[in-house]
């Protein structure tokens, strides 16, 4: 039962990891001409200075594959700690990691590919949910730090 828990962590962590490369080699190779077409002549407000809307988006689609890629190794590094310890933040973080990737990497994908279609209320909608989306992230660090430091505990006083 333990070995199962342990490789679906990993193995989604790896895949998820994967997929952020896919998309990471997609924004920097294959996206910036449908973003330019899909935006033309359309612009977002950002820090103040008023920039081209596919720039813009652009840099949301690579953020999100990083984060992507920064919460699959969370994942897999969950999914090693509970290989050897049983501990239910530890499992809440990895949740939290999973959701935090759907929602916030999820919702800038969506956003940068498809925003040119929504309305300004819907647009905002799904950047609440990438805000939602790196709480969950917060949640998860937090999670995974309280359990690691709790097996950590644990694993000392067994010696």
């Amino acid at each position: 039962m333990e070995e199962s828990r342990i490789s679906r962590w990993v193995v989604l962590g790896t895949l998820l990891a994967g997929m952020a490369v896919m998309t990471g080699a997609i924004a920097a190779h294959g996206i910036e001409s449908h973003l330019t077409k899909s935006y033309e002549g359309q612009t977002r407000t950002t820090v103040g200075i008023e920039i081209p809307a596919a720039q813009k988006y652009l840099a949301d689609f690579k953020t999100a594959s990083q984060y992507q890629m920064y919460h699959a190794l969370g994942i897999i590094l969950v999914g090693l700690l509970a290989g050897r310890f049983r501990s239910r933040l530890l499992t809440a973080a990895g949740w939290a990691f999973l959701i935090g990737i759907c929602l916030f990497s999820g919702s800038l994908y969506v956003l940068s590919l498809m925003a040119h279609g929504f309305s300004d209320v819907t647009r905002h909608a799904i950047g609440l949910t990438a805000a939602t989306g790196g709480t969950t992230f917060i949640i998860g660090w937090i999670c995974l730090a309280i359990g690691a430091l709790s097996t950590s505990k644990n694993s000392s006083q067994l010696r």
